[in-house]
């Protein structure tokens, strides 16, 4: 996983998890609070409200990206853009400011103007993003979206999600962002629980990961919540996502995500990583699509991903037939069954736990059920 540096930020796995406040200078954005016209008002918001609160970068919005309305232009937004380099010059705070676009050339204009990252909702449709981002040597969250300029995020399957963030490539200082949210018609909210369930694969890319999860609406729908009431579940989500690896949560609730989000780095997995002539890693891999993922950025074939993770299931009820059964089989599988007085537990690979429904031989029926749930939970 490399480290991205945004303007002196560091952000991966060896660094804290980096929240992303907001500031809009759009009418349009649903979210009032954080929407101001008057540079010196919204100055003193980022300061007090973002800032002060825990906020390592501000971004700044243009223009809502909402769905139903009507998609600014790259000259509207550069007429706003005035509004959002005046904060700039009033903010006292020390902060990494970023701005959100689709279009490289309002990018260029505000890194010129003194912002230090892009935060490109549409992941390169435009593409001459990331030549602007490299001549900038500016990092860019590059969030999930078809090659259309109109449609930001409209990917709803997860593997569509994945291959989305491939496109025009990626810089050294590329942040990616799955896209949570209802982005198009098409997304559901089992489409974002099932992103959220799979997180990990999105460490892959080697790539830091930027989440914007504050108060979606697969959340609410879990606790039954309304916007207004939803910020425990967005912390609770918070938490699980930098477990999962996520490096940087954007979020109005400045704050609160800030210590959910620590609470989720103090107890993320521990994993070795010592450089040297031959640097060693260890991958966050606990299925064998996120090893796939992993096998796929090295260029290496991915038959193995179901030979790369272990698997530990627990058996009760095994009678001494079944257990001698099992035992004579798990060897050819490459699996272990380390069976004791009052149990056994079936070890193994996917693949391992999958070739073993094979090679058992003379199993009762229950012990032929069991290994048939253990093959489905597995694949």
């Amino acid at each position: 996983m490399r480290t991205v540096d945004a303007a002196g930020l560091e952000i991966g796995d060896d660094h804290p998890p980096r929240i992303m406040g907001v500031l809009n200078v759009s009418k349009e954005s649903p979210y009032k609070p954080s929407v101001f016209n008057d540079p010196s008002e919204a100055a003193e918001y980022v300061d007090r409200e973002l800032i002060d609160e825990g906020a390592d970068i501000v971004d700044v919005g243009l223009e809502s990206a909402n769905k139903r309305l009507d998609v600014l232009s790259a000259e509207d937004e550069l007429d706003r853009l005035d509004t959002a380099l005046s904060v700039l010059d009033s903010v006292s705070g020390d902060a990494v400011f970023s701005i959100e676009t689709r279009y490289h050339e309002v990018a260029e204009a505000a890194l010129d103007g003194g912002f230090d990252m892009v935060n490109d909702i549409c992941g390169f449709a435009d593409p001459e993003m990331p030549r602007v981002c490299e001549a900038h040597d500016a990092a860019v969250a590059k969030m999930a979206s078809p090659p259309d300029l109109t449609r930001p995020g409209a990917i709803a399957e997860v593997d569509d999600i994945y291959d989305a963030l491939e496109l025009n490539g990626f810089t050294d200082k590329t942040i990616v962002d799955p896209a949570f949210g209802g982005w198009s018609e098409a997304k559901t909210l089992e489409h974002d629980r099932e992103t959220f369930d799979r997180l990990r694969e999105f460490r892959g890319y080697g790539h830091p990961i930027l989440v914007s999860i504050n108060r979606k609406n697969f959340l609410r729908d879990v606790a039954g919540r309304s916007t207004e009431e939803a910020l425990p579940v967005s912390l609770a989500a918070t938490s699980m996502a930098v477990e999962r690896g996520a490096h940087v949560v954007r979020t109005h609730d400045v704050r609160e995500t800030r210590d959910a989000a620590l609470i989720g780095h103090e107890f993320k997995r521990r994993r070795i990583r010592e450089p040297g002539d031959v640097s060693v890693e260890e991958l966050d891999v606990t299925t064998s699509g996120e090893a796939a993922r992993h096998l796929d950025r090295v260029g290496a074939n991915r038959e193995v991903a179901a030979e790369s993770v272990t698997r530990v299931f627990e058996l009760e009820g095994l009678g001494s037939d079944d257990r001698e059964s099992l035992a004579a089989a798990v060897g050819d599988a490459g699996a272990v069954l380390a069976a004791g007085d009052t149990g056994a537990l079936l070890v193994g690979s996917p693949a391992a736990l999958t070739r073993l429904s094979d090679l058992v031989t003379d199993a009762s029926d229950a012990l032929e059920a069991a290994l048939e749930t253990v093959e489905r939970a597995t694949n």
